[in-house]
């Protein structure tokens, strides 16, 4: 059965959207998901689901909308997709800390960053549904503005490859 990696936008983040990562397991469990594993506080769940990724997106999104009261953004990941960000990482020499990855439901265009302005020493790439974010001085200071924000959500390189070990545990 395929393995899911589901990354929630704005849970436990600057006191938006509070939810226990048990209570996201009850969540995942009453949804039918199977095997359910998080990490950390901040909205990352691992499972199995005989679905496809677009229905575990819009289940999901529906079991949390019900749960918190509004709608919030979902974004799923197979477990062999999730892999890859590893090794697609464009920044292997820095410390992992320092990577940000801002997971996207669509590839962006190509031209997606064009104009966009580097306040600082941080570097940007796209590739495929991901954007890779080095930020050499750390994110705390950074005064970097990426398109879609909004609509992604960030994980740095640490965290993913946490999420790649229960991936492969499941």
């Amino acid at each position: 059965m395929p393995v899911f990696v589901a990354l929630l936008r704005a849970i436990n983040v600057g006191g938006t959207g509070k939810l226990a990562m048990s209570e996201l397991c009850e969540l995942c469990e009453a949804a039918g998901f199977l095997g359910v594993r998080t990490y950390i506080q901040s909205g990352n769940v691992v499972f199995t689901s005989p679905l496809s990724a677009d229905k575990v997106k819009t289940k999901l999104e529906k079991a949390l909308a019900a749960k918190l009261g509004k709608p919030y953004g979902v974004l799923v990941r197979g477990g062999a997709e999730i892999a890859t960000v590893l090794q697609r990482n464009p920044f292997k020499r820095v410390e992992p800390a320092r990577v940000l990855v801002l997971f996207l439901d669509e590839p962006p265009d190509h031209d997606a960053l064009a104009g966009l302005v580097i306040p600082g020493r941080e570097e940007v790439k796209i590739d495929g549904r991901e954007i890779f974010i080095h930020f050499p001085d750390g994110m705390g200071k950074s005064k970097l503005k990426i398109p879609f924000s909004k609509t992604g959500t960030g994980r740095n390189l640490n965290t993913i490859a946490k999420l790649v070990e229960l991936v492969r545990s499941a």
